[in-house]
């Protein structure tokens, strides 16, 4: 339930009108309100994102649910990365390129990994490279990859596991780059320097 009359009128924020009102703990719907404590907790603050897809409780914990699980998978947690990297990057959503270039930094990653994966570019490394073609194909043939895909992405030492882990991992984050553009939520200042 909302509870100012400001949160439901849209408002103009640069060039766009947005209706979707920035959350607080207090102000969300009941059900989100233990994911956005345990993401600002987690964060030591609340993203914008988190604050506006607080209206749907049902899409905020089922994102963060499914990212826990993408999380679990075999692939290991840069190649995770690069498959949410061309996601967010094929749908141009600016929160998840300026998270994931941190994410990916705290990892250890490359520049010459994380710029060319910024810019949609094919990445430096073979095996990784893999995973960026595979998951464009899944996301161009709507899973329904050629062979010849599916046989390059096995061919680079991943499983038919990992390809359907890719699977999830689209699904994950095709769901959170399509809620953050519909939201127009923007870069928290935490993450400014990295957007």
């Amino acid at each position: 339930m909302l509870t100012s009359l400001a949160a439901v009128v849209p408002r103009q924020e640069g060039n766009h009108v947005t209706a979707f009102p920035d959350h607080t703990i207090e102000s969300a719907p009941a059900a989100s309100r233990k994911a956005m404590e345990a993401t600002a907790k987690q964060l030591g603050y609340l993203p914008a994102g988190v604050a506006r897809l607080a209206s749907s409780p049902e899409l905020l914990n089922g994102f963060l649910r499914m990212t826990a699980l993408f999380d679990t998978t075999t692939l290991e947690p840069i190649a995770r990365e690069v498959v949410i990297f061309t996601v967010a990057t094929r749908n141009t959503c600016h929160i998840c390129i300026a998270m994931h270039t941190a994410k990916l930094t705290a990892l250890g990653a490359s520049p010459d990994l994380i710029a060319a994966l910024r810019d949609g570019k094919p990445v430096p490394d073979e095996r990784l490279a893999a995973v960026q073609a595979f998951t464009l194909d899944v996301l161009d043939t709507a899973g329904a990859v050629p062979d010849d895909s599916l046989e390059a992405f096995l061919a680079h030492g991943y499983t038919i596991r990992h390809a359907l882990e890719v699977v999830l991992g689209v699904g994950t984050y095709t769901m959170s780059t399509l809620a953050n553009r519909m939201t127009q939520a923007p870069v928290d200042y935490q993450l400014s320097a990295l957007a």
